[in-house]
């Protein structure tokens, strides 16, 4: 996958921001109208925050979403690849194929130094930091 922010991995950073900002469970229909989402879309977004132990899913009337981790420990980064896979570092900018070693296409410099800088960021970035309660 490229690097890229899709609608569901939006979804997925506001529903932990929403998460955090309630500070205990919210049903999965009051989450979904929170982040302004269908409750089925809101839960192919959750799916992997689920999975990664990042927010707890109790099912049934009186089950709903809690966020279990500090918004501090998780990147945006982390939340993007958690959500659409690792980040590609091996695709063209220019031609949808990889880029060989002997062969690279005329923005694989620039592109391979502005890419890591992003990364970097993405990374150094936490969601507290998003919602501009901590670091970055």
């Amino acid at each position: 996958m490229r690097l890229e922010i899709t609608r569901r991995a939006d979804l997925a950073t506001r529903a932990l921001l929403t998460l955090g900002e309630a500070r205990g469970r919210l049903k999965a229909a009051e989450l979904a109208a929170r982040v302004g989402a269908s409750p089925g879309f809101l839960a192919q977004a959750m799916t992997p925050l689920v999975s990664r132990g990042w927010v707890r899913s109790d099912p049934g009337p009186t089950g709903g979403y809690t966020l279990v981790t500090d918004l501090d420990a998780l990147s945006v980064l982390e939340v993007i690849e958690a959500v659409e896979g690792p980040t590609d570092t091996a695709g063209c900018v220019l031609e949808d194929r990889p880029c060989s070693r002997g062969g690279h296409c005329a923005l694989h410099i620039p592109w391979s130094r502005a890419r890591t800088l992003l990364l970097q960021e993405l990374s150094d970035t936490t969601l507290a930091g998003v919602a501009g309660r901590g670091p970055r």
